[in-house]
């Protein structure tokens, strides 16, 4: 990118000097305009130098080196050098639009295992994970990633699940669970009893799927190489003909004469207008949408936002905050300060996120001294003696266990009971809550064209059907690991119109191979993953959902205002080749017109960057 701009800004520079500075001989200045051409157009007479021994003739490169050397043929030495400049221009602006910012993906995934400590002959042995075999017996400790699929066979701990589901909530694991490769272990050590080689494990078909994903991407089509296909050599053939035909036919004519139209004719057809406003407009776009906190990583993506027909939502932290917070307090003759009182100090030293919500719903300064003791129940709850009152705390499993009578709380979340003195006191319901406005986006993008509206989630079918419900979209599917959620979005995708686009909206590090595999994968970039920002072909910085719906609107702007251009451009185009072609119209002229419809063509472009009145 820094050698393309150093040779525009040197080409710029002699074509400059060459107008200003005028030689006594005109061969210097000619020279200096040769040189200045050279410099900025040498990568283009390559290409199309070898496009033309792969059979791969008329592309845009081709009429950008007929047009221009036809303009040196005829002596429009300064036309020749501007034409080349305008189009590299514009050349850099597409390509910084669409590469920038697009690593590997692979590299940024942090799950990726480095060992794993195996038992072997009675001791601990560190090695590679593809080293362990099935049925061996491998120690995970505290703030370590589990390396290899099994289950437990010693210890309990809680696992962060969050790389492989994208939920936030920790799970518990004792003896029995199954656990995941790729899960970090927070604070308990455990043995597992390895099920499946590195290979064949969660964390490997991860990150095979991110690594590979990307093969599958659609691109949308350059409208300059579409058209170019079709408008070159057409205007090539009839600039031939125009130069051979009439001197044949018609005595009277001067060859010399159609020659000189023919290489205008030529210099005329290079489409400038199309060349400079059609990637200034993208580019208006993606800096329009920058203004609005949505950074739009290529004109590719711009124009295939305007094409969504389906729209696929991960749920935590993309429509839902991520952040659980106690949503409810039912207390049961006791008062509800202190119920949720005794709930905190029973959860205090606890860095569980559930216990982490008690305590800050509370509110308060817990006073140590009046907790006497605590205990953890694995797979149940905390048993505590606060202030000499018995108190336990936990799920229905707890209150069974201790033969509880109490009142099933049906509302969708995670609910912790609590007992004092061996009564039910009540209950305090923690969920996570719905963005503000996740709702009025999912119904606003169904008035903007949208068909279908679909959400995918590793959290649990009650939970999942749910928040489905309240956004009002139209399909979800729960209980979905990483591969889950790419064989959803395979499908959806194969269902799909054939020109309709499908754009998936994540956060997560379990979300990347999906972002990767949609035609649109959209990040909700301020709170989400590396690797799912670099997945991601559009990031939404502010997090919130309803910039998806501005940056839908704000792309078929965009491409009302690059299809104006085209049809203003091509229509001028046509009216000039045909002044040209029958001697109406003289080479000045010509190019006046061309760069008169540069212009209207720029000034008109530059609308994509207006985006107050996008809402």
């Amino acid at each position: 990118m820094k050698k393309r701009i150093i040779k525009i800004i040197i080409a710029l520079i002699l074509y400059v000097f060459s107008i200003v500075v005028k030689f006594d001989n005109i061969w210097i200045n000619n020279a200096i305009f040769i040189l200045s051409y050279i410099i900025v157009g040498y990568e283009i007479l390559k290409k199309a130098l070898r496009n033309v021994f792969r059979g791969k003739i008329f592309d845009e490169n081709f009429l950008m080196t007929v047009a221009t050397i036809g303009a040196f043929g005829i002596g429009e030495f300064p036309e020749a050098v501007a034409v080349m400049l305008f189009y590299q221009i514009g050349e850099l602006f597409q390509s910084y639009a669409v590469n920038k910012s697009r690593k590997s993906v692979s590299s940024l995934m942090d799950i990726r295992p480095d060992y794993a400590n195996v038992y072997r002959n009675n001791k601990e042995e560190k090695v590679s994970p593809n080293e362990v075999k099935i049925g061996e017996t491998i120690i995970v400790k505290p703030g370590e990633k589990v390396p290899l699929d099994g289950y437990v066979i010693e210890g309990k701990t809680t696992l962060d699940t969050k790389a492989l589901t994208g939920e936030s909530l920790p799970r518990e694991a004792f003896e029995g669970e199954e656990v995941l490769s790729g899960c970090i272990n927070i604070n308990g050590v455990i043995k597992l009893k390895v099920t499946k080689e590195y290979g064949e494990s969660t964390v490997s078909k991860i990150l095979d799927l991110v690594e590979n994903a990307s093969s599958r991407k659609s691109k949308s089509e350059n409208f300059i190489t579409k058209f170019a296909l079709v408008y070159t050599p057409l205007v090539v053939v009839i600039a031939l003909l125009l130069a051979i035909i009439p001197p044949l036919l018609i005595e009277s004519q001067d060859f010399s004469v159609w020659l000189y139209r023919a290489l205008s004719f030529l210099v005329v057809s290079c489409p400038c207008a199309l060349v400079i406003s059609i990637p200034l407009s993208f580019f208006g776009g993606i800096g329009g949408a920058s203004k609005m906190g949505i950074l739009i990583k290529g004109s590719n993506y711009l124009e295939a936002l305007s094409k969504v027909e389906t729209m696929v939502f991960d749920k935590t932290g993309t429509l839902t905050k991520g952040v659980f917070e106690v949503q409810k307090i039912k207390a049961i003759d006791i008062s509800q300060e202190e119920l949720l009182k005794l709930t905190a100090y029973s959860e205090n030293y606890s860095n569980h996120p559930i216990s982490k919500s008690i305590k800050k719903a509370y509110g308060k300064e817990i006073d140590e001294n009046q907790i006497i003791k605590t205990q953890e129940l694995p797979g149940l709850g905390i048993s505590a003696i606060i202030d000499k009152k018995d108190v336990l705390v936990g799920n229905e499993k707890l209150m069974n266990e201790k033969n509880i009578p109490f009142s099933k709380c049906n509302d969708v979340g995670t609910i912790l009971y609590v007992a004092v003195e061996g009564k039910y006191a009540g209950y305090i319901l923690i969920a996570d809550k719905e963005k503000e406005d996740s709702k009025k986006t999912i119904k606003e993008l169904k008035k903007n064209g949208i068909k279908q509206t679909v959400m995918l989630t590793g959290d649990k079918k009650s939970v999942g059907e749910s928040v489905a419900k309240k956004l009002g979209l139209d399909k979800v599917y729960t209980e979905l690991l990483p591969d889950g959620k790419v064989k959803k979005v395979e499908e959806l995708l194969k269902a799909k119109s054939e020109k309709g686009k499908l754009a998936f909206v994540g956060d997560g590090i379990n979300d990347s191979p999906v972002l990767a595999l949609a035609d649109i994968g959209i990040a909700m970039g301020g709170l989400g993953a590396d690797s799912a920002i670099e997945a991601a072909d559009i990031v939404i910085m502010t997090d919130e959902p309803s910039k998806i719906l501005k940056a839908i609107k704000l792309s078929k702007k965009t491409m009302i205002i690059v299809k104006e251009n085209i049809v203003f451009a091509i229509f001028v185009k046509i009216l000039i080749l045909i002044l040209t072609a029958l001697g109406l119209s003289t080479m000045w002229w010509a190019v006046f017109a061309d760069v008169g419809v540069s212009i209207i063509a720029i000034i008109n472009a530059l609308r994509a960057l207006i985006v107050k009145n996008i809402k």
